[in-house]
């Protein structure tokens, strides 16, 4: 079962990036290489990708034996932290000031709300949830922290920032640093509430 839903789970998750990325170069004026670039600069995009990634490394058995960080007890809780993060600011903060059609609407579905929920049912059915650790959690902040800096450094180079809370064409350092802390709570809580809910039911089946 757990190679199978994540073939199907696997698939869902590449099409969706990929459409994105085809629809993106349709649209952008930018080079190839400077779109590319431009792309990958979204959180969305790159948690989408390490989900696909993770997805895939459960399908083939060669790869999941040699990448010992796809086995790791925790590594799919963080993994889900990010994308339910990624839903959740989009459905809170984007969502009403983004209205794609067509194709494309389709695709930001995917990316923001079908494949949060497909990373959570994963989760829930394949985590060894008793063997995560809550002293892991700090250790998840480090993912969304670099790409936080990243971010800010990117766009003072480049002038562009993916989303409005880290547009500092727009906002003020000192908000940049309200958003970041508002941000790593959010992380931090959905992190401990997914830890609590693993020792929970894992409590319940022993």
């Amino acid at each position: 079962m757990r190679k199978n839903l994540a073939y199907i789970f696997a698939f869902i998750s590449w099409s969706a990036v990929t459409m994105q990325y085809w629809i993106m170069l349709e649209a952008s004026p930018l080079s190839w290489g400077a779109a590319t670039i431009r792309f990958f600069s979204f959180f969305t995009i790159l948690t989408n990708t390490l989900l696909a990634l993770y997805f895939s490394s459960q399908i083939h058995g060669d790869l999941h034996n040699r990448g010992k960080i796809w086995k790791k007890s925790g590594t799919l809780t963080a993994i889900t932290v990010y994308i339910l993060v990624v839903g959740l600011v989009y459905q809170v903060v984007l969502r009403s000031i983004w209205d794609p059609q067509g194709m494309a609407r389709v695709t930001d579905e995917l990316l923001h709300t079908l494949n949060p929920l497909l990373a959570l049912i994963f989760w829930w059915l394949f985590e060894d949830k008793k063997a995560v650790e809550w002293k892991q959690v700090p250790y998840w902040l480090i993912y969304p922290l670099g790409y936080f800096v990243y971010t800010v450094i990117h766009g003072q180079i480049s002038g562009f920032y993916p989303y409005p809370f880290v547009d500092l064409n727009t906002i003020s350092v000192g908000q940049l640093g309200i958003n970041f802390l508002v941000l790593a709570v959010v992380f931090m809580a959905i992190s401990g509430l997914l830890v609590w809910v693993g020792k929970k039911s894992s409590m319940r089946q022993t």
